[in-house]
């Protein structure tokens, strides 16, 4: 081996030995409690929905949504998602939609109806979507307005966009397929739903967008969720300046399907346009991030039940993640981390690798290497923190 050679093994040998830089937490105390708003596009629109109806005292400045639909439209149903929530193949029933969410804001399982009307709704929809009828937009309405006054929901559907996000000045041409659902449509969909959330009677934010493009940072995911179709690290965008002492607003962006960092990278937490409003007018925006999983391939939000049953109401898993992460940055009390848990044979735990085999042949559950029995019995094993399992009971 020559020196050079071997200098370069030297080297690369010193690469592999640095360990993964860990994500940062999420910062704690830098949001406003009063200027809380949430939006998002597609599977994250659904989403937002939840969140809004879930959570309605937090997010008390509204809800923008991009295709998206109704609450609880699937009602527990991929062929419902696929067929009247999506494509409006069959009708989507508004009336019933709104009496179930009453119900169950009666019960507790959503926030109390009145709190809607602190807020206002921007809807979006592209003339040109094949994939969420605008139709289904147009029964999105219908089900707001049984909740709140026409003047408190604004639409927007004149844009010849397809299933995108449209920017002022990102993304292919507004006419031209884009893979990462982002579309140069020169209108600023993002400026839109901010200045109508957060701005002024006219829609306008105090102060004119900053320049150039505010990056976002990632933060660990994994300090409030396990499983459930969440990835392990999330991004966040913190403007100088919002502290503690000195505390910003808060905005909640929920991506599409297909279309979370691990597919896309930085495409919609940095060009989507949020940024820029949001640097200058002193407003945290967080970037949740849904994952892929075998009933879920496309990294879509759960907003049909291919998580939980519970998807659309405050004890969904997704809504709990997502409400500890808007905990920690308003400064509330740290909520209980969302753990994956399954109940299964040993046998199963250990080929899914949630256990292993002892020198006797019994299982343990990795990482906490608790005692689980033989491979024919059951056990329910929790995930917390990422990789370490322990007997528990499932919720």
């Amino acid at each position: 081996m020559t020196l050079r050679a071997a200098a370069a093994a030297a080297l690369l040998a010193l690469t592999l030995a640095v360990p993964a830089r860990a994500a940062a937490s999420l910062p704690a105390g830098v949001a406003d409690p009063a200027r809380v708003s949430v939006s998002g596009i597609s599977s994250g629109g659904y989403m937002a929905v939840q969140m809004h109806f879930a959570h309605a005292e937090t997010f008390r400045l509204g809800v923008g949504v991009v295709a998206g639909g109704p609450l609880n439209c699937a009602e527990g149903s991929v062929l419902n998602a696929l067929g009247r929530c999506m494509k409006h193949l069959g009708d989507i029933p508004v009336s019933e939609l709104v009496a179930d969410a009453q119900r169950k804001a009666a019960s507790q399982a959503l926030a109390p109806l009145a709190e809607l009307a602190a807020g206002k709704v921007y809807l979006f929809s592209g003339t040109r979507d094949e994939t969420v009828d605008p139709a289904v937009m147009a029964d999105l309405k219908r089900f707001y307005r049984a909740f709140l006054p026409e003047a408190s929901v604004i639409t927007k559907n004149d844009i010849a966009a397809g299933h995108t996000f449209v920017t002022e000045d990102f993304g292919p041409a507004c006419d031209k397929p884009s893979e990462h659902f982002l579309n140069d449509c020169d209108f600023d969909l993002a400026g839109a739903i901010l200045g109508v959330l957060a701005g002024d009677a006219q829609g306008r934010l105090p102060k004119p967008r900053a320049a150039g493009v505010p990056a976002t940072t990632e933060f660990d995911q994994g300090e409030f969720v396990t499983g459930h179709a969440m990835l392990p690290t999330g991004r966040v965008f913190v403007p100088a300046g919002c502290t503690a002492q000195d505390r910003c607003g808060l905005h909640v962006a929920f991506h599409g399907c297909k279309q979370n960092t691990a597919t896309i990278g930085q495409d919609f937490t940095d060009h989507a346009g949020y940024n820029r409003w949001a640097e200058s007018n002193r407003i945290v925006v967080l970037y949740p991030q849904a994952g892929r999983t075998t009933s879920n391939p496309n990294g879509c939000w759960d907003w049909w039940g291919h998580d939980d049953p519970r998807y659309a109401t405050r004890q969904g898993p997704q809504v709990r993640a997502v409400m500890a992460m808007v905990q920690r940055l308003l400064g509330g009390p740290a909520a209980a981390p969302v753990a994956a848990c399954s109940t299964a044979f040993n046998g199963t735990h250990w080929w899914a690798g949630r256990a292993t085999l002892t020198a006797f042949g019994s299982l343990q559950a990795k990482g906490s290497g608790q005692a689980l029995g033989w491979w024919w019995q059951t056990t329910s094993l929790r995930e917390w923190p990422a990789g370490r399992f322990t007997t528990g009971t499932c919720e």
